[in-house]
Parts: C-alpha cells; structure tokens; sequence
C-alpha cells in the first residue's frame, strides 16, 4: 500500500515537473481547454438566460395564472391547411360571448374582455406613430397583474357608460407630458379628447419593442370608434391549484353558448400562458441541441492539442521513459504517469474554464439587459465533456510512451 502511495506521489511530482519545465507548452495547452469550456458553460447561460427573459417578459406582459379566449389561437405545429380551415370556420368572440363567460364561469376568479388597434397619435405638434390603442375591461388590471403608478385604472362604470378616459403606458406619458402629472389632462385619440385618469408603471422592451407604447380606453369606447372587430376573452385564478380548472370551465361555457355538439370541434380558440412557457422551454431547448454540440467542438479542438503536445512529450522524453523502464518500471506505471499528466492539465484547465465563464456571463450581464444564469447542468457537461476528451486524449500518448523498448530508447537518446 505504502509502495503504491509512493508511486501515485512520485508520479504526480515527476508530472508537475514537466509541466513547469515546459511552462509555454503547458500555457498554450490550458488556453485551448479555457476557451472549449468556457464556450459550453457560456452558450449554457445564453440559453438558460433567455429563456428566463422570455418568460419574465411574458409574465410582466400576461401575468400569472392568465388565459385567454380569441377566435384563433396559433400554435407552432399548425400546418396551413388547418390554419386555413380554422380560420374559414372559427368566429369573432362578441360582447355577449363575455359575458356569458364572466356570468357562467364559476371558477374563474377574474373574467375580462380586449381589443386593440395600431393608431399614430398627434397632439399640439407632436406626433407619436404605432402607438397601440387597447381597450380594456376594469378587470384587466388584475388579470394582466398591472401596477398603476399616478392614478387609477379603468372602472366598471366607465365601461358601462363608455366613457371617454384613458390610461397611458410609459412611452405616451413621457412623450406627451414630460416632468408633468398628466391626470385630469386630455390626450386626443382620433380627434376624440380622452381624460387621463391614470399612468401605467413601465413594464420595459423585449429585444427593443417596448411594452409602454400604448393607452388603455374602455373596451366599450373602443368598439364604438373602431367598430367590433372581436374581442378576446381574458380569464384568471388567485390560485395556481384552480388555473386548469377554470381554462376547461371556461372552455366548456364558451361551446354551450356557441351550441357546439359533444362531437364538434371548439370554434374559438384558447391561449394558456403555461403552454406559451412550455413552447418558449421547447424553442430554447432546440437552440441548445443545435448549438451546444458546436460549441463542444471547441473541446475537442482542446483535447487533439493536449494530445498532440502529449505525443512530443513523448518523443523529448524517450530517454526518461527508457531509464524508467530499465530499473523496473512496468508499463502500467508508465501509462499511470503519462495519464496524470493529462489529467493535471485538463482540470487546470477545466477551472481556469470555469472562472473565464463566470466572468463572461458577468460581463455580459452587466451590459446587457439579459440576466445570463450558469446552469449545474452546463458546468457538468462541459466538465464531463473536457474530462472525457482529456482523456482519451491522454490515453494514446501514455501508451506509446508504455511500448518503448528500454535498450532502443535508451540508445536512440544517445
């Protein structure tokens, strides 16, 4: 036990000698194992951080626990034949449909009903195109999880009356009424003077299109001046237990007002944010099967060169090998030795890796505005990977290091 502890200590210093006797060879040796594992590590936390900036800016925009009733509901997989046959059967959702759902739905906590239209708002000189007119039933400040910064939201009784009040989103505000408290003012939607009775907080951008482009009316004023062009139907639960329930609930409530039989398929379509999040999770997951296996290649860049420097560490030290083998070094030893070596190096390299990622992702962080996230899963496969490739890597060096004859090692040094 003592004679293989001896060895493996040996071995281990014989092997740091090398590589500090040899400290360029090493240098560019550890640089291409950083860069492959920084790479995985890295594109890791690429993906894990968009994916969390995707679903974070769904939530701020949907919020939790939300579904909605449209009279289509696209889906990644729908061809275009049966986009084409949904879109020929399936009908614009009504007032009456939302009401139906908002009196009927009991386990719907909350129920409400939008629409939207694109229009350029101009007002005293200042013109703001694109911006999105919503309108929007009082319960969709809870629905959608709003937080109203100055003022208030819209009221059932402003629905009902369809009164001509508005709430701005962030970008109107300051475009309109900079370093003011715009409440109580008049913004023209139109040529139609709409109170401002509240101010959205800022919900921000998603890759540069802004949330905060857009005023809320109610969805009564907006039928009136941009004609029904169908609404959608917005549900939501307090409670996470319930949110299924509630979806086929409503599901089944709109196919009673629509008379559908047993049989026949739903002429409207529903949109579950949860599903959203599972297309977002399936996107982002193809995105890694595509790019994590290239930038793996990276790793095995890194280990033909640890293999390559491994085989002329062979060749410089024939004449070691050859000494070692001549006062009893078996080949197993030898292979041992050579196989530490690598080993040394590859995980050296695979921490200098690990740092170089933390501090890429950090950087990024910083300047952009995608919270990059290192992953378990990423640091262990780009440390299987590298320990993997290390070595094999180190394992055909170690051998032809084993297979020197002695007597012809020993000659060829002299």
């Amino acid at each position: 036990m003592k004679a293989l502890a001896s060895f493996y200590s040996d071995a281990l210093k014989i092997a740091l000698q090398s590589i500090f006797a040899h400290k360029l060879r090493a240098f560019l040796t550890l640089i291409g194992i950083i860069i492959g594992v920084a790479s995985v590590v890295t594109v890791g936390a690429s993906i894990s951080g968009l994916n969390s900036y995707i679903i974070d800016k769904l939530t701020k925009v949907l919020g939790s626990n939300h579904f909605m009733i449209a009279r289509m509901a696209f889906s990644g997989d729908m061809d275009d034949e049966t986009f084409e046959r949904l879109n020929r059967r399936n009908k614009r959702l009504n007032w009456d449909d939302y009401e139906w759902v908002r009196d009927h739905c009991t386990t719907c906590d909350f129920v409400g009903a939008a629409t939207g239209a694109g229009v350029d708002l101009k007002q005293d000189g200042i013109e703001f195109p694109g911006t999105r007119v919503m309108g929007a039933t009082a319960t969709m400040v809870d629905i959608e999880d709003k937080t109203i910064e100055l003022g208030r939201f819209i009221s059932d009784d402003e629905v009902q009356r369809s009164a001509m009040v508005c709430v701005l989103g962030g970008d109107v505000k300051e475009k309109f009424f900079p370093n003011t408290d715009p409440i109580g003012k008049t913004l023209k939607v139109r040529g139609l003077p709409m109170r401002v009775v509240g101010v959205e907080e800022k919900r921000g951008s998603f890759f540069g299109d802004s949330f905060d482009r857009h005023i809320y009316i109610p969805v009564t004023t907006h039928m009136q001046i941009f004609g029904r062009n169908g609404l959608q139907i917005h549900g939501k639960t307090r409670s996470r237990e319930t949110f299924h329930s509630a979806i086929e609930d409503a599901r089944v409530q709109m196919r009673i007002k629509h008379r559908l039989n047993g049989n026949e398929e739903d002429d409207f379509g529903l949109v579950n944010v949860e599903e959203l999040n599972k297309q977002i999770d399936e996107f982002t997951g193809l995105i890694a099967m595509i790019v994590v296996p290239i930038t793996a290649i990276t790793l095995l860049v890194g280990g033909i060169v640890v293999m390559n420097i491994m085989l002329v560490s062979v060749t410089e030290r024939t004449f070691e090998v050859g000494l070692r083998k001549a006062v009893g070094a078996t080949r197993r030893q030898i292979v041992t030795q050579f196989l530490i070596e690598s080993a040394i190096l590859w995980a050296l390299g695979g921490m200098l890796g690990l740092l170089a990622a933390w501090g890429v992702v950090a950087l990024i962080t910083a300047l952009a505005s995608i919270t990059m996230t290192i992953t378990i899963t990423y640091i262990l496969l780009a440390l299987g990977l590298s320990t993997l490739i290390g070595m094999i890597a180190g394992v055909y060096p170690a051998f032809k290091a084993a297979r020197l004859d002695p007597i012809l090692a020993l000659t060829h040094a002299t």
